[in-house]
């Protein structure tokens, strides 16, 4: 399905329209830099939190607080490899260099799963190194039990929000009207529903939530029933069902 060549393609593609190499850069600087500051807080603040916080600290999980800000460009980065082709037109000539569609759809995300992992595992590390650095005394170690888990497993969690937002580009074949879904949705939506206490159970089984307990590390009274694992292999199943949506898509509708 997925060929070499095709691929070849889509590095072309990808490599050469800057706004999507931008994002992927925004993506990591945003990362770090809102998760160095929340962790220099987290520090600072230590001797005022309650005992029965200071035991719930989760060094680990505060230096990827600024996954939920960094994500955001990451989405902007699926949408863009796939709807830009829609939006220029070029999809037509695409199609016609490649015109088997599943090989065309799944060289595209393979691509483009490839460099968005290798840049959120980059960010996750470096992340992680210069939070707990922050922290002081209270950071964890990469060696301890779950941490390494926690930062690979936030790499994983960015690679596949990009992976999701591109299922929901090539289903809507529009990037202004997949943007306009999914960032409002990760953004605001998604946060409300799962702080309202009528929508709160249904809020923990959405894709940002679930996937977002790979990252922690120290387990909390009245968390998630899933665990860590679980989580994402729940994401897993919203971005199956987003990629293949967008692959009937594709097959079933005119260019």
């Amino acid at each position: 399905m997925v060929t070499a060549q095709a691929c070849r393609s889509e590095w072309t593609k990808i490599r050469t329209i800057s706004s999507t190499m931008w994002t992927l850069s925004l993506a990591a600087m945003v990362t770090i830099a809102l998760g160095a500051v929340i962790s220099g807080f987290a520090a600072k603040g230590f001797d005022d939190m309650s005992r029965a916080d200071q035991l719930a600290l989760d060094p680990t999980n505060i230096s990827f607080s600024g996954t939920m800000l960094g994500q955001l460009a990451l989405i902007v980065f699926g949408v863009l490899v796939v709807g830009n082709e829609y939006s220029t037109g070029m999809i037509r000539t695409s199609l016609t260099a490649v015109p088997n569609r599943a090989t065309f759809l799944f060289s595209k995300i393979t691509v483009a799963a490839a460099l968005a992992f290798a840049v959120s595992l980059v960010t996750s590390f470096v992340t992680f190194f210069l939070g707990q650095a922050l922290l002081g005394d209270h950071a964890a170690s990469l060696g301890d039990k779950g941490v390494l888990r926690a930062v690979i497993g936030a790499a994983l969690y960015m690679t596949l929000i990009a992976l999701f937002s591109m299922g929901v580009a090539a289903m809507l074949r529009s990037p202004m009207l997949a943007l306009g879904i999914l960032m409002p949705f990760f953004f605001l939506v998604s946060n409300i529903l799962g702080v309202v206490p009528a929508t709160e159970k249904f809020g923990e089984y959405l894709p940002d939530q679930a996937g977002s307990a790979i990252m922690k590390v120290v387990e909390t009274d009245g968390g998630a029933s899933y665990g860590p694992v679980g989580g994402l292999l729940i994401m897993c199943l919203w971005v199956a069902a987003a990629l293949t949506g967008g692959y009937l898509t594709l097959k079933r509708r005119d260019a």
